[in-house]
């Protein structure tokens, strides 16, 4: 059964889940945790994002994020690439890193933020990475230990974590940790993991029945639907495109006129600055306009999976610099 496409929506709270591939280790130390965590901080700083929450176990990472003016998919590129290149080169290996797909679920901020936050900082506790709440408190790879006040990360907003519970700093953690603790007893929250409301001729209505709900969003039925609307229309803008006949080989042939180049040139090795630039816009608009994932456009360009990212994201700066439109159709 195919994967939905991930519900994108920029200044939106999003629960982040990524995974070694095969499982495997994504941290062997704590520097390459504090490398990932540097990365987080100086990504969300340019892109004007914020974070929430959480949590570096060995093979998988939580994050609870705001995003920016840019989408949350340029994020995640610039973060898992960047450090799955710094990760290879540290310890001398190849390969993936990551599983192909980081899991992004879109989520209502009320009454889901606090929730996700304590479900994410529980983590550690939760797989014993740590033995206790009073470990958890000291355990320097959890948004808990920095809103605790035990270590500031600026790039961690705690303050708007505990404003929800009082005003005055000190009582504000009194009273979140007391929030914490009373959540771990609970274990796995699968009621936190999206696909809260199933629909039904009735409508939508909260349900166990995980096979007919959408594990993308978090939020009540007027929240799910506006997002699904949305998501929706950027469906139909994609099928739309491939019903009037521009796939792959249309857009490459509008890369190549754009650049005055050959179009079976933007299928060849090389670094000169025409071929690079038509290759990055033919990336961009693969990906952004016709839904084609990055494995797919490396394959068509033999090149790996990450340089289709980066190529992407340059590709997105040209576009707007040079107000390149895709047509609606072949020409």
């Amino acid at each position: 059964m195919p994967r939905h496409a991930r519900i994108d929506a920029p200044g939106a709270v999003h629960h982040i889940m990524v995974r070694g591939v095969a499982r495997s280790a994504i941290f062997y130390d704590d520097v390459d945790k504090d490398r990932f965590l540097d990365r987080v901080g100086n990504i969300l700083a340019e892109e004007k994002a914020i974070c929430y929450a959480f949590a570096l176990l060995s093979n998988h990472a939580h994050l609870l994020l705001r995003s920016g003016s840019k989408s949350l998919a340029d994020i995640m590129r610039r973060l898992l690439t960047g450090y799955a290149v710094s990760f290879n080169k540290r310890h001398k290996r190849s390969g993936h890193l990551f599983q192909n797909r980081y899991k992004s679920i879109l989520c209502e901020e009320e009454p889901y933020l606090l929730e996700l936050a304590r479900y994410i900082h529980l983590n550690p506790l939760r797989v014993r990475l740590v033995e206790s709440l009073d470990r958890l408190d000291s355990c320097p790879y959890c948004g808990h230990f920095a809103i605790m006040g035990q270590h500031e990360r600026q790039w961690l907003d705690s303050g708007y974590v505990l404003k929800e519970f009082s005003d005055e700093a000190a009582t504000a953690r009194s009273l979140y940790r007391a929030f914490v603790e009373a959540g771990a007893s609970k274990g796995r929250r699968n009621d936190l993991v999206g696909g809260g409301f199933i629909r039904s001729n009735k409508g939508w209505r909260p349900g166990k029945d995980r096979r007919k709900s959408d594990e993308r969003i978090l939020g009540g039925s007027d929240f799910v639907l506006e997002a699904l609307k949305a998501s929706q229309e950027t469906w139909e803008r994609s099928h739309a495109l491939k019903i009037n006949g521009i796939d792959f080989i249309a857009v490459r042939d509008y890369a190549a006129r754009l650049f005055e180049l050959n179009p079976e040139d933007l299928l060849l090795p090389g670094k000169y600055r025409n071929r690079v630039a038509a290759r990055s816009v033919l990336c961009y608009f693969c990906v952004r306009e016709l839904g084609m994932t990055c494995t797919a456009i490396a394959e068509r360009l033999g090149i790996g999976q990450p340089a289709v990212s980066v190529a992407t994201a340059r590709g997105e700066q040209l576009v707007k610099e040079k107000g390149f439109r895709l047509p609606e159709g072949r020409k």
